[in-house]
């Protein structure tokens, strides 16, 4: 889930992603959370940002969440509050594809300080969108290390994956600005939401896969509601009152 970016719950949360880890002879899933800190993870390189400890992709400035460019890739036509921070990125000559933390072959990493701090604070469980996906992975049984035997058939940030995440990017940045009545939020939501259960249906009848027509109707369903999310926000509507009562007096 670490790949898959979506809008927080409340502006100035952070993701900490779940992970298994080894606890007292079992391996015990630890669920993902939404809080001030990003967390313990099992020192688990999931990339997208998360490359063991803390979050580097990027970091909140006042309300608004700013990307860092030179871990996460955005669309900078569309997306203005970045940064470049090439100093967090340690590149490391001996790849570690462990997935889990402790046990015989895991990861063998310890919460700092500042992590088990943050494990205290208020947290806010995972979105909807999360888990959704969630539930598809563990449903599909080509993700099983039993049947896919370590090369699972699916990426977990594919190309449709990508144009939901940048689609939900936008979205939520329209929210923020200003340019996204909650009207307008709502219908794109609604867009987006029935795009993704068209998704899932088509790979769970596949195998985890999309055919190449069934790729082909999702990317012409995304351009709609990307020319949509366009139009929406540049129109004369705001979700800023002064704005709005403006616009209506200049109209009487």
């Amino acid at each position: 889930m670490p790949g898959v970016w979506v809008a927080p719950p409340r502006v100035g949360l952070l993701w900490t992603p779940a992970y298994w880890g080894w606890n007292d002879g079992v391996y015990l899933f630890h669920a993902g959370y939404w809080g001030p800190h990003v967390g313990f993870y099992g020192g688990i390189n999931y990339g997208f940002g998360y490359g063991g400890a803390g979050f580097v992709g990027g970091e909140w400035r006042g309300g608004r969440f700013a990307y860092n460019t030179a871990v996460v890739n955005v669309n900078r036509t569309v997306i203005h509050n970045t940064y470049v921070n090439r100093t967090v990125i340690v590149n490391n000559r001996e790849v570690n594809r462990t997935s889990f933390s402790g046990g015989p072959g895991g990861i063998n990493a310890r919460p700092t300080r500042e992590e088990i701090s943050a494990s205290h604070e208020s947290h806010i469980r995972a979105t909807s969108m999360q888990t959704s996906h969630e539930h598809l992975a563990r449903s599909n049984r080509a993700n099983f290390a039993s049947e896919n035997h370590g090369r699972p058939a699916t990426a977990a940030m594919s190309r449709v994956n990508t144009r939901e995440a940048n689609q939900q990017g936008r979205i939520a940045n329209g929210v923020k600005s200003g340019q996204l009545t909650p009207r307008e939020t709502g219908h794109l939501e609604n867009r987006e939401a029935k795009i993704n259960h068209e998704v899932r249906s088509d790979r769970a009848a596949n195998g985890g896969k999309l055919t190449t027509q069934e790729r082909a109707q999702v990317n012409h369903q995304q351009n709609n509601t990307s020319k949509q999310i366009y139009n929406d926000k540049h129109n004369a509507k705001t979700d800023h009152p002064v704005q709005q009562h403006n616009s209506e007096h200049q109209h009487r």
